[in-house]
């Protein structure tokens, strides 16, 4: 049997192949007071707290679930449980605060179970609460069915990338697959419901408002709380802030860029060492990356399962790790494996990225094994979500029309990641089109005040995005500019940490615009 990290990085190549309560009180539901369904049900019940198991016991953390409605238009059709995790406070508690880590597609039990370190300063005041998202790890996940060597070689998902009309035929027949594996919870996937989710965690755990940490992707998931239920709004931070407006076209693009320069960076490091596999020029260590990754698509490598490792599950494998400098040395060996011995078993567990959004990692980072989860969940997840959260549907004469233009623009943003990128245009390819409401409605937030981390070297959410989003959401929100590097900054920054533990322990809130100067944790 595949390690649960090398079945990722299978399904990886065949995604990218395939895509190039007040408690006890009975209180209406915000539809119910517009005299849409009821709600209460949901909104009465609590969380039964009992020790972790399996992959999540680890101390002191906690294990419940809480039931929300499949669909909130019809809350009679159907319910799902959600698992969560907490650490109690270990102080006077203030209630909660919910933490999401990212993605989409990242589950925050097994990420709080492998980081919780990096949040018990927060346990002085709070409850720190985490949640595996509707569809993800074990609320329901959805999956593609793409879990063996097999599966992926098969000759349905071998696409022909110089035919267009062919390839998004391939990418229909994909999200078809998705939608027979997946379970009726894949329609309703999408930021919106997930928002609907946390006021219903809100309630379950005794909170009247909503404290909440978002990462990445989570700042998409609290900003449009936070349009829906502005008056549930305690103290809330996001970190690493997603824009709501550009298209997935656009955020590939800056994704691109953001990696780029990352990459150059960690390459400009590598070639002061000894041992790095490149030798000691960064433009021709730049040089030799490109010409590595072609290689390898030409002729993958194989491990010793036997499983093939292209150049894109290569470039898959950097975008993973090139999120924080602090993951460089691993990233510096596995390519010293690779380049000296054909052997790609130090990145392939790091290829598990998929066809991930610039937006769409986690915050720690990590790969956590989950072998009750389907393998493909992560990046089935991603699609979902992000699709469900995007309008745009070109249709295949607009595609095949541009498609020639982008690639030249993405090559240019990036030779070794444009092409991975660019997938981004053709994922929701055969999907029904998503909705309007993150770029129509969640601007003018008329809620408490919220902190908004942009690092200024994030690789994957520019720091422009946050400032942009802040335009967007008006006075309510506040801008701690990071002038550091990688992707988010309360586990990168002491600085960032401590100026967020304030905000959310005591309220103190940083003035809008103020700094963290480079103050990486130690």
């Amino acid at each position: 049997m595949l390690s649960t990290h090398a079945r990722i990085a299978v399904t990886t190549a065949t995604a990218t192949t395939a895509v190039l309560a007040l408690l006890g009180a009975a209180l209406p539901s915000v539809t119910e007071a517009d005299g849409g369904p009821d709600l209460s049900r949901f909104y009465r019940q609590r969380i039964a707290w009992s020790a972790c198991s399996g992959e999540e016991k680890s101390g002191d953390l906690q294990c419940g679930k809480v039931t929300v409605p499949l669909d909130y238009a019809r809350p009679k059709a159907g319910t799902l449980d959600l698992a969560m995790a907490r650490y109690r406070a270990t102080a006077g508690s203030h209630g909660s605060v919910l933490l999401n880590f990212g993605g989409p597609g990242g589950a925050g039990v097994p990420e709080l179970a492998a980081g919780g370190k990096n949040f018990m300063h927060l346990t002085n005041g709070y409850d720190v609460v985490t949640f595996d998202p509707r569809g993800v790890g074990q609320s329901s996940p959805v999956s593609c069915g793409l879990g063996t060597a097999e599966e992926s070689n098969a000759p349905e998902n071998a696409v022909d990338a110089s035919d267009p009309r062919a390839a998004l035929e391939q990418i229909r027949r994909t999200a078809e697959r998705c939608a027979g594996h997946s379970g009726p919870v894949l329609p309703h996937m999408g930021t919106v419901d997930a928002a609907r989710d946390l006021d219903v965690m809100r309630q379950a755990l005794g909170d009247k408002k909503l404290n909440y940490l978002g990462f990445s992707y989570g700042t998409r998931l609290g900003a449009v709380y936070a349009a829906q239920f502005p008056t549930k709004v305690g103290r809330m931070v996001l970190d690493g802030v997603d824009t709501l407006t550009e298209s997935l076209a656009e955020q590939g693009l800056a994704g691109a860029q953001g990696q780029q320069t990352a990459l150059e960076d960690f390459l400009d490091s590598c070639v002061k060492h000894l041992l790095c596999p490149f030798g000691e020029d960064a433009r021709s260590a730049r040089e030799q990356i490109v010409q590595l990754i072609d290689s390898l698509d030409r002729e993958p490598a194989s491990t010793t399962l036997g499983q093939p490792f292209s150049g894109q599950d290569l470039v898959a494998a950097m975008s993973e790790l090139l999120f924080s400098e602090r993951m460089w040395p691993m990233l510096e060996q596995g390519l010293s494996q690779l380049v000296e011995g054909g052997d790609p078993s130090g990145l392939m567990r790091y290829s598990g990225a998929g066809i991930a959004a610039p937006s769409g990692h986690r915050a720690g980072g990590g790969i956590v094994d989950r072998e009750d989860v389907p393998i493909d969940n992560l990046s089935a997840a991603l699609m979902a979500v992000n699709c469900a959260d995007d309008p745009d549907r070109p249709s295949a004469d607009r595609v095949t029309r541009d498609l020639a233009r982008l690639r030249g623009q993405y090559q240019v943003a990036s030779p070794v990641f444009g092409r991975y990128r660019l997938t981004q245009v053709l994922m929701c390819y055969g999907r029904p089109k998503g909705t309007d409401f993150i770029r129509e409605k969640v601007k003018n937030v008329r809620s408490a005040k919220m902190l908004l981390v942009g690092t200024r070297g994030d690789p994957a959410t520019p720091y422009r995005w946050a400032l942009e989003t802040a335009k967007r959401l008006g006075p309510s929100a506040v801008v701690l500019d990071n002038r550091g590097e990688g992707h988010t900054g309360y586990t990168t920054s002491q600085c960032v940490h401590r100026k967020v533990d304030s905000f959310l322990l005591y309220g103190s809130l940083p003035a809008d615009g103020s700094s963290c100067g480079p103050d990486p944790a130690g």
